[in-house]
């Protein structure tokens, strides 16, 4: 396992990347990788340069060219990958990207034989699965779920509910896509089950639906009131968030973007940069302003992984107090 400059913290998501086709500017199609998890880990790995190696993605994948190129983009994102399976005869999901006129996007998948859909009982997952005790953060999202075959799925919720109890952090991030589900009340079951063994739970106002609550900010904050040990974020696009923190309700503003180009990863940069600031001591209000910045500018371009130099250092004095204290 490889040590972080802050050895306190160390992230790990799963999920599934995969190969994402969309079209270029100028004509033609552009092959690059993504997929909601990997996305998260991508931006908090970015978001937090000069913590060293601490996000990890944890996934399955197979040994064609395809997922060793996958594998070293992850690598150039900075994103380890030592606890991925290798699975012979395997290859990534694809999904291919359309976009409307006002940047939002449907996607369409080809992921039926992926390899990660039985990566919690294959070879290497009782290893893969112990591994998991030395994060000090574990990040999944309904997709992650959703993808997961009936057995894989419980191995794994079984082990996250005992580093629940020990005291690993867990977010959980609704991301709900009916189509992958066997049924909207499964998907409710399971969703419910992560929020009682989560520490913090992103979702949206429309995902409200999917634990029972109706879709309206003012719902879900009356819910989960009742919740004082769950950190709740109720996202609503660019629109403000609702927080509901220690039975608390907050609303932090969004940031108005002018010219929506494509709101692919818009969320999973705000976990990201939520994730980030609570871990380093931010409170949700502040970690949910940084977050809103960091998603207005994803948006403005293309693909799920935005050129580096684009990204707000929203964290910036934070990490900069850290590394004097360690000096």
């Amino acid at each position: 396992m490889r040590t972080a400059t802050n050895p306190h913290l160390r992230f790990a998501t799963i999920g599934e990347c995969m190969l994402e086709l969309h079209y270029e500017d100028a004509g033609g199609i552009v092959l690059s990788f993504g997929g909601d998890t990997f996305n998260t880990a991508a931006y908090a790995r970015r978001l937090g340069d000069g913590l060293g190696d601490f996000v990890d993605y944890i996934t399955a994948i197979g040994d064609d060219p395809f997922s060793a190129e996958m594998a070293a983009f992850w690598s150039a994102q900075g994103v380890g990958h030592s606890h991925v399976l290798r699975r012979a005869g395997k290859r990534p999901g694809l999904y291919f990207i359309k976009l409307d006129a006002n940047g939002e996007r449907r996607f369409y998948y080809w992921r039926g034989e992926a390899a990660v859909r039985d990566c919690f009982e294959t070879e290497g997952s009782d290893e893969l699965l112990a591994s998991l005790g030395g994060f000090t953060h574990i990040y999944l999202s309904g997709i992650t779920l959703a993808v997961l075959r009936p057995a894989s799925r419980e191995r794994l919720l079984s082990r996250l509910e005992q580093l629940a109890r020990s005291g690993t952090t867990i977010v959980f991030d609704c991301n709900h896509r009916p189509l992958l589900w066997e049924s909207p009340q499964t998907a409710g079951t399971f969703a419910a089950r992560m929020a009682r063994m989560a520490t913090h739970l992103l979702l949206t106002v429309e995902e409200l639906a999917v634990v029972g609550v109706a879709p309206a900010a003012e719902a879900g904050a009356a819910y989960f009131s009742a919740w004082p040990d769950l950190d709740v974020v109720i996202k609503d696009g660019e629109r403000p968030c609702t927080l509901v923190h220690g039975g608390r309700t907050t609303v932090v503003p969004g940031v108005h973007v002018e010219h929506v180009v494509d709101t692919t990863a818009a969320g999973d940069s705000f976990s990201a940069a939520y994730m980030l600031g609570r871990a380093l001591g931010l409170d949700p209000q502040e970690s949910a302003r940084r977050a809103h910045v960091v998603a207005a500018a994803v948006v403005q371009y293309h693909g799920a992984i935005i050129p580096k130099d684009a990204t707000p250092a929203v964290f910036a004095a934070e990490l900069a107090a850290q590394r004097a204290a360690a000096d």
